[in-house]
């Protein structure tokens, strides 16, 4: 049986994006089942085809992000090639940019524009600060965002500075934001028959992301400060100290906190009168901590893991990268590591999509392309350009 169709088959994506915002909102579109064709400037194209680690000559990050897709080379500066990407703006139902706000008017290549073209048109830019605003020229990368989105100064220790979350969340997140107003937009045009613009600032995703540490100030005027790995609002759900490593051990309520007592041979500290809710446990974290790292401490990390698990506590190790990448469940059997095979390098294992649709799909489409790998294929099929057609726009650099 042929495998099932992604749920955005026919939905093809123009991807002027590069590094990582835009590329993760278009990766997910394009394991979705989406055609999305990655427009590179000539020469280089995407940043990220020279970041490390490096597989032969091919950049590993690269290919991670950018699985699935093909690549085109066009001159946006060259008039023929803004011909020739408005052309594919008339086949296409969505264009996702991350460039600094104002370049695709400088090109000549706004929303207006290409709306005109095509009214169906979803047009989506991802950016530091926004398409609009005081901040809105600002530079920004993902430590920016992280920055000024408040997410730093929430993540640490008390002791120690303002941290910086270990993945490169902003982009991530405002990938993410993009690619649900994408789908959103898609099924609106359903209704409506029309395109919308779609505008994604990495810094606005940071500070939805903080949740309820904004209404902390908000409603409290009580500015968060860094607490470790503990949580505000919950306790014990906080990281502990085994023999041999580290557990993390969430108590979410009251009825958890009785079997948690039991579990650990503790049943007079249920109605502990300075443990016995959970607002008081927060108040009491530190006592409450010494109550739990007293038991942890004694044993290793797979013992107080089968242990609470059985009582019905939620608890897990802290893995290294290494870990997750090798357990079963999570790589394997989950398929969170799966394998292509990339042109000029072979066998390359990268990371697998979250998102589980039956019976449609979502998986990861096929290996990342090659710069320019497509642009023959795609003019002809999509376009139906000659062969003379396409060498014209090749002596006039137009394309690569």
């Amino acid at each position: 049986m042929a495998d099932a169709k992604g749920p955005l088959h026919g939905i093809r994506v123009l991807d002027l994006t590069k590094v990582l915002a835009g590329p993760f909102c278009t990766m997910i579109l394009a394991d979705l089942g989406a055609e999305v064709i990655k427009i590179e400037k000539p020469g280089v194209g995407d940043d990220s085809r020279f970041f490390t680690p490096f597989i032969k000559d091919q950049s590993a990050y690269f290919i991670n992000i950018n699985r699935g897709k093909k690549s085109i080379v066009i001159n946006l500066k060259n008039p023929k090639g803004k011909e020739l990407f408005l052309k594919l703006v008339e086949k296409a139902d969505v264009v996702v940019e991350n460039f600094k706000p104002g370049t695709m008017e400088k090109l000549g290549l706004s929303y207006d524009v290409l709306k005109k073209v095509n009214p169906r048109i979803i047009y989506a830019s991802i950016s530091g600060f926004g398409q609009y605003g005081p901040y809105r020229d600002r530079l920004a990368y993902d430590l920016i965002a992280q920055a000024m989105g408040g997410i730093m100064s929430i993540t640490g220790w008390p002791e120690t500075p303002p941290t910086r979350v270990g993945t490169a969340i902003a982009d991530i997140l405002a990938g993410l934001y993009c690619c649900i107003a994408i789908l959103a937009a898609l099924r609106a045009r359903e209704v409506t028959g029309e395109g919308q613009r779609i505008d994604v600032a990495m810094v606005d995703s940071v500070m939805a992301a903080c949740e309820a540490y904004n209404e902390m100030w908000l409603v409290e005027k009580k500015i968060p400060t860094r607490i470790g790995n503990r949580y505000e609002f919950v306790y014990p759900y906080d990281s502990f100290k085994a023999k041999d490593g580290w557990v993390v051990i969430g108590v979410g309520n009251d009825d958890m906190w009785k079997r948690f007592c039991n579990a650990v041979g503790k049943p007079e500290l249920i109605n502990h009168e300075k443990f016995n809710t959970n607002e008081k446990r927060v108040k009491n974290h530190r006592e409450v901590r010494k109550v739990v790292e007293e038991w942890t401490s004694k044993r290793n990390v797979s013992e107080i893991v089968e242990t609470l698990l059985k009582h019905k506590i939620p608890c897990a190790p802290i893995y290294s990268i290494r870990d997750v990448c090798e357990d079963e469940h999570i790589a394997k059997i989950r398929e969170m590591v799966v394998e292509i095979t990339q042109p000029g390098v072979g066998k390359v294992k990268i990371v697998g999509s979250p998102i589980k649709i039956t019976p449609s799909t979502c998986k990861v489409q096929g290996p990342a392309p090659l710069l320019g790998q497509h642009t023959r294929e795609i003019l002809k099929e999509v376009l139906g350009m000659s062969n003379k057609e396409i060498e014209d726009l090749e002596k006039e650099r137009a394309i690569q």
